[in-house]
Parts: C-alpha cells; structure tokens; sequence
C-alpha cells in the first residue's frame, strides 16, 4: 500500500502544481488513499519532495539536492522493502519488484547516482540498469545485494 500511495504521491505533483500537504492529501482522497498529515510528511520526505521557489508547487527532489551517502542509505532501505530479484545479462541488470513499485525503487537507484550506470528504465515492476559493460553490471548487482540486506 506504501509503495502505490508513494507513486501515486509522484504521479501527483508531476501533473498539477501542488502548494500544500492538504491539497495534497485531498489529490489522493480522490484516487481512494486515506492519509494522515503525519503519513503524508513521512512520504514527502521519504521521496525526497522538494518545493520550488518560483511557486511554492512540490517537485521532485533534483540529485544535487540529495548528498551520495543519504541517497545510498535510502536505496539500501528501498532494495530491503522492494527488490524481489536481481539478474545481470550483459551489460544489463534486471530487477523484479513487487507490483507498483519499481518505479519508486528505479528512483532511489537514480539519486545513487553509481558510477558504473549509464542509466535506468522502470515499469510496473521491473526495472532495466543499464551499465557500461558487462564487468559494471556485475558490480551494480553485487553493489545491490550487499545493499539490500
């Protein structure tokens, strides 16, 4: 339920300018999630919500605004709660997530900001690395791993 709330959350202030929590809160009243104020701060925060200076709207948090070794920490927590399984094919890694949550796991993955990915594709639940070579991908799956536990 956290994981779809959250991507609904993103789907959110991706569409429409979104000023306040309560606004917020009333966005997903109308796709069926009922939260509390508390539940709602923990979940901006955890996506790392940002609010723009030119009209105080939510926005995705930018990777400045996210230092290496808070984003790894929140990767880690977001491959224990999400990641199903891990497989490098060549100069790929494939993920499996639960429904509905690759997104948010391909997110975290993102604001790593890892050296050996060039980048990442994520759909309902699977999420495609893209790594330099096939030596890099087995890093980023060991990497992962490691992470996860």
């Amino acid at each position: 339920m956290k994981a779809r709330r959250q991507s609904a959350i993103v789907e959110v202030v991706e569409q429409e300018a979104v000023r306040s929590q309560e606004q917020l809160r009333q966005r997903l009243a109308q796709r069926g999630f009922d939260v509390t104020q508390a539940t709602l701060s923990r979940d901006i925060k955890e996506l790392g919500l940002l609010k723009r200076s030119s009209d105080g709207a939510y926005q995705p948090g930018g990777e400045e605004a996210t230092p290496a070794a808070t984003a790894l920490g929140a990767l880690g927590r977001a491959l224990a709660e999400y990641l199903v399984t891990i497989e490098p094919v060549q100069q790929l890694v494939v993920l499996k997530t639960g429904a509905g949550q690759a997104q948010l796991l391909g997110l975290a993955i993102d604001r790593a900001r890892m050296e050996e990915v060039v980048g990442t594709l994520a759909g309902d639940d699977t999420i495609l690395i893209i790594a330099r070579d096939p030596k890099n991908a087995l890093q980023v799956t060991k990497k992962l791993r490691d992470l996860a536990r």
